[in-house]
């Protein structure tokens, strides 16, 4: 069976708890979404599986949020490993966790359970993922650059925002075209930090409207342009910043991977910046992912081989 192909469903999930259904005996690990059927990750995983010399695999399980407990609970029950997350299970999951890693309770959302015996442990490595996935790509940690996220106010670009909080990165600049969302995630980063300042050109935290001009007078100040939107997977998308503000000494990470090359990434590659997808992050969420579950080394780069050919 082809598992990347393959999207089960809860009712298959049901069967293969009371011991049938179309779900193989071998898959033991999962990612569980609404919609999860566009998922690469049975690529990368399987690949990963294989390597190690595992019989385990990983398949996709559509699910409503609304199941999600069920979910986990006839995965158990059908002697799963562990599960990845995605939308919109994120947060959800955070009631059905029985303990939380530091990093999930931080970034208030869970992408990874591990799942043994009563016990379910809830894990973020979206947010860890990121922080390997900038130094990967562009040889830099996280920690000494000056970010702009687009799109902060919630889902993919809150968990980066807070991350770049933990990680202590030395100005941070939080955009969203609702600005109110923003300054919500810009409060829980100042928590992370223990600072009570809030706005200023020189605080770490900075919330800014999503106009040319702020977006003008804030990129000279900036390292790294992060893409925390779905904007660019269609071409007739707007852009996200005026093509003539890009920068040669900007570093630009879009966190869409299909397109490869999104209109963001063109006007920055014409710019003469330095650039990539959001595929490193997905490679290094689900590294972390497997080396919970399986408690050894992943093996990276078949995994990076798998997920690229699976995009392509």
């Amino acid at each position: 069976m082809d598992l990347q192909a393959t999207t089960f469903t809860l009712a298959d999930l049901r069967a293969r708890a009371g011991g049938g259904g179309p779900i193989p005996p071998e898959v033991r690990l999962g990612v569980l979404g609404s919609p999860v059927e566009h998922s690469l990750s049975p690529a990368m995983h399987n690949a990963a599986l294989a390597a190690l010399g595992s019989d385990a695999r990983y398949a996709k399980i559509e699910c409503p949020v609304e199941h999600l407990a069920e979910a986990v609970t006839l995965a158990r029950t059908a002697g799963f490993l562990g599960l990845n997350l995605t939308i919109p299970h994120k947060i959800a999951a955070l009631e059905i966790c029985t303990e939380l890693d530091e990093t999930a309770r931080q970034l208030g959302a869970v992408n990874t359970l591990l799942l043994h015996g009563e016990s379910i442990a809830g894990f973020n490595t979206d947010g860890p993922g990121f922080v390997r996935a900038i130094r990967d790509v562009f040889s830099f940690d996280l920690r000494d650059l000056r970010v702009m996220i687009l799109g902060a106010g919630g889902g993919a670009g809150s968990a980066v925002a807070l991350q770049c909080a933990l990680e202590r990165c030395p100005h941070l600049v939080l955009v969203n075209r609702t600005e109110d969302k923003a300054r919500d995630v810009a409060k829980r980063a100042f928590q992370i930090l223990q600072t009570d300042r809030l706005e200023g050109p020189s605080d770490p935290v900075t919330v800014i409207p999503w106009t040319d001009q702020a977006l003008r007078e804030q990129l000279p100040r900036i390292d790294l342009v992060i893409n925390a939107t779905s904007l660019g997977m269609k071409r007739s998308d707007p852009r996200l910043v005026a093509a003539g503000l890009l920068t040669p000494d900007l570093m630009v990470y879009d966190m869409v991977y299909r397109p490869a090359v999104t209109r963001l990434l063109e006007d920055a590659n014409s710019a003469g910046a330095r650039t990539t997808n959001g595929l490193s992050m997905l490679l290094h969420q689900g590294v972390l992912s497997l080396e919970i579950w399986l408690n050894r080394p992943a093996p990276v780069e078949a995994m990076r081989r798998a997920l690229e050919e699976a995009a392509a």
